[in-house]
């Protein structure tokens, strides 16, 4: 298959295109070790399938690579505009912010014609996303014994109280923070300070502690879970990890992308790109941190699912 071969896997036995799978059926999939319908076996088994991403307009075709606890997009697909367009508007708009679409049978056989069928160098195939493991994690900051700048600290609502849609712009202008949709001209200085620890850094602005990675893409009763873990286990010498509130993922949110491709200090890993809140949205769902989009949408908690990083509030 070209795409393959421009990806550099035609050696990969695995690289083939699945057609069943979908982007509502791929939490169900790989998250739970599979599903009545299909048996996943081990951590390696990869599967590929085509989806559209309409979490930016316009929206856009991409190759993912799934697994258990694994999702990588591949390559963008450069399809054409209204079919991609006539296929959005079929399956209509979602009750959430789910905004990742299954392809339908027009664009099905225009891919396989097209980007599959071809070889060589294939100029429809836009963006190339290689697979890489590795992850700087040098985070560039001042150590805690090194000399604190002179600045106003603030203490943000960490409450995990419910949040209506229409409150967001008025709630990301209190302390005037960045999210690409509600208030894009937001600009949020932190001081972040390096513990030594590898795990955690100190955000000396709102005094809370976050953890510099954090759990794999989960549900809402995981995530619960991940944090009991967490306090049990000690995590870096502390047990009072929480669920961030809304207003503290948003002091995160960084006004320019990093050079890991989010709205986020490059300390953080690009393992964790959108966390749970510790906030559910009235009338229901969760809320959500999208570090990639640089914004916060809801979901169920369930289907997608969602990543996990924990924070907690430090002595002044």
């Amino acid at each position: 298959m070209g795409i393959f071969a421009q990806l550099g896997m035609e050696k990969n036995e695995q690289a083939t295109i699945d057609w069943d799978i979908t982007p509502a059926n791929s939490f169900t999939i790989f998250e739970s070790w599979g599903s009545k319908e299909r048996l996943v076996r081990n951590k390696s088994e990869r599967y590929y399938y085509f989806y559209i991403d309409n979490w930016q307009s316009p929206a856009r075709v991409c190759l993912m690579e799934r697994g258990i606890k694994h999702a990588e997009i591949l390559a963008e697909i450069e399809a054409p505009a209204k079919m991609v367009a006539r296929c959005v508007k079929q399956q209509g708009h979602t009750s959430g912010l789910d905004r990742n679409y299954a392809i339908d049978e027009e664009l099905k056989a225009w891919l396989k014609k097209n980007i599959l069928a071809k070889t060589g160098d294939n100029p429809l195939i836009k963006t190339i996303i290689p697979n890489i493991d590795y992850e700087d994690m040098q985070t560039g900051l001042p150590g805690k014994d090194d000399p604190i700048p002179t600045m106003t600290c603030i203490e943000l609502n960490h409450n995990a109280h419910r949040i209506v849609e229409g409150e967001l712009k008025q709630l990301v202008r209190l302390h005037n923070f960045f999210d690409s949709r509600y208030n894009p001209e937001g600009r949020f200085a932190n001081c972040l300070i390096d513990n030594g620890d590898r795990q955690t850094v100190t955000d000396l602005k709102t005094g809370i502690m976050w953890q510099r990675h954090g759990c794999d893409i989960t549900s809402i009763r995981h995530i619960r879970e991940f944090t009991a873990n967490c306090n049990k286990e000690n995590y870096a010498g502390f047990n009072d990890w929480r669920q961030p509130a809304m207003e503290e993922v948003w002091s995160l949110m960084e006004p320019e992308l990093n050079n890991k491709g989010l709205y986020l200090h490059p300390c953080f890993s690009r393992r964790q790109p959108f966390i749970f809140t510790a906030n559910q949205r009235d009338p229901g769902g969760f809320w959500f941190a999208d570090f990639k989009q640089g914004t916060v949408f809801w979901a169920s908690g369930t289907i997608p699912g969602g990543f996990g990083r924990l924070c907690r509030t430090v002595g002044r």
